[in-house]
């Protein structure tokens, strides 16, 4: 299996390659040249192995250079119950009557990131080996939250590698932002931004593909990789949780092998969606892929009808890890659904670039409007869907999945579609202790943040992961907060350069 880039067809790379690389020269995202499929006795036998092994199983048919043992090296070392708090590694909750909840977030960060970011510095130390690259790998980030501390929980003190996140300063929740500023490990850094995610973001890529910069980092034995979800290497886990929770409900009885699902995901950057799409052609029966968006609905509107502009007001929310307008993960899509035709993606997102906004032609339209479905909320919907699960059901889940909630219900109430769904839960609701708890007994709170979530265990039974309860006395390393006009500088500063 060799990769291609999403902007120049004519790259082809080994998988090693496209994981150390992150991101093609010329900017592209590297995709496989063809999607594998599982049959479904291949998929009915998936539900009788450990998540490790389920794993194995469909990385063994994207990561074709790895050896067998490389592979279970990588799974073996990653999922396991000394990194989560589930021997299951997931968790499907059986919200109401076919519907489920896919819990994503027992890792040790708490949120989804986990199901990647624990196995990535596996990928990208075995990749370097086998490439034999004798450069140290410096992995940059631009987070809306979660995959910055998934991303330096995942890497800190992993020889060979140093890492640095970015994140918005006003654009985080305060345990997220806690969890970054605390991060243990000696190769780790934070930084904070003055701007929002998309600030963050199109800076590292600017970064990522500045050849004054790179031939800085070559002469002195560095070289740049990606933890965020333009690295292959994070987002080919993605496509196994989704693999997995199917063949965990045909083995639980709860659907038959061959019945489609729904999926549902609350998603920004449309890295945790393209996986489920992934999953779908690899051939798990899939029915209609939902997107969830918050205010900021970017997506929501290109999905239904064909244009992308992010020329529109950018909205903090209580979802923050959504807060995004370019949606990286979309081009890989648009890639396939084009036909692998590169000119048009260099010029779609050219125009994005220049212009701020792109319109696809009407046969991908169709293409987008025959798989995926979208809808989005505001904040005052999704703290009414949180509290509204937690009356009904006694379930208490964060607001990003509360999003996919909202439109999950607003989907069914227009379609009548009974299929059953699954709903991609992101992230522990302590995480967001403030909106979750306003949203459980109305009213702001002026309580800290660690009484907040006392307060939600208390009211939810749930227990607090002790990777967030630790948190209360750890001192805070990182206090840095710059222009975004600095980071490139900042980057070489950091590495001594």
């Amino acid at each position: 299996m060799l990769y291609n880039s999403t902007r120049n067809s004519n790259v082809k790379v080994s998988s090693a390659e496209a994981i150390t690389q992150g991101i093609s020269a010329e900017g592209g995202l590297f995709v496989p040249e063809s999607i594998p499929t599982l049959t479904l006795d291949e998929i009915k036998s998936i539900g009788d192995m450990k998540y490790a092994d389920r794993a194995f199983y469909i990385f063994s048919k994207y990561l074709t250079d790895f050896t067998e043992a490389e592979i279970h090296y990588c799974t073996d070392n990653a999922y396991s119950t000394k990194n989560f708090d589930s021997e299951n590694i997931t968790e499907i909750s059986h919200l109401f009557d076919g519907t489920y909840m896919l819990e994503l977030w027992h890792g040790p960060t708490c949120a989804f990131k986990d199901m990647a970011l624990q196995i990535l510095p596996y990928f990208l130390t075995t990749s370097a080996k086998k490439i034999n690259l004798d450069k140290k790998i410096v992995i940059l980030v631009a987070t809306s939250g979660d995959t910055g501390k998934a991303a330096l929980e995942g890497f800190k003190d992993v020889e060979g590698t140093s890492i640095l996140v970015f994140y918005p300063e006003d654009g985080v929740s305060p345990m997220q932002k806690r969890q970054m500023k605390t991060q243990e490990g000696s190769n780790v850094g934070v930084c904070a931004l003055k701007g929002n995610f998309d600030d963050c973001q199109n800076g590292v890529k600017a970064i990522f593909t500045n050849d004054e910069v790179k031939a800085e980092l070559d002469k002195n034995g560095l070289m740049f990789s990606s933890a965020n979800s333009i690295n292959w290497g994070r987002l080919v886990p993605q496509v196994v949780y989704y693999v997995s929770a199917y063949a965990e409900l045909v083995k639980d009885g709860e659907i038959n092998l061959g019945d489609k699902i729904n999926i549902v995901v609350p998603t920004g950057n449309f890295g945790n969606i393209l996986a489920a799409y992934y999953a779908k052609h690899m051939g798990i029966p899939v029915n209609k892929l939902i997107c969830a968006s918050n205010i900021n609905n970017v997506l929501t509107d290109f999905i239904n009808t064909g244009i992308y502009d992010r020329n529109r007001d950018f909205h903090t929310t209580v979802s923050p890890s959504m807060d995004i307008l370019i949606s990286s993960n979309l081009e890989r899509l648009l890639y396939l659904l084009t036909d692998r035709n590169d000119a048009l993606i260099r010029e779609w997102f050219g125009k994005l670039a220049t212009e701020g906004r792109y319109e696809v032609s009407d046969d991908v339209k169709s293409k987008l409007k025959e798989e995926f479905c979208a809808g989005f909320c505001d904040d005052v919907q999704t703290k009414d869907t949180i509290h509204e699960l937690f009356e009904k059901y006694s379930y208490t889940c964060d607001t990003h999945t509360a999003v996919a909630v909202k439109v999950y219900n607003d989907y069914k109430s227009a379609t009548g579609d009974n299929t059953r769904t699954v709903i991609a839960s992101t992230a522990s609701p302590y995480k967001f202790s403030s909106a979750v708890l306003e949203a459980l007994e109305g009213g702001v709170s002026d309580i800290d943040e660690y009484a907040k979530v006392d307060r939600i265990a208390e009211l939810s039974k749930m227990p607090v992961p002790s990777a967030l309860a630790d948190l209360k006395t750890k001192p805070e390393r990182f206090s840095d907060v710059i222009d975004k006009t600095e980071q490139k500088n900042y980057v070489l500063k950091t590495l001594g350069i």
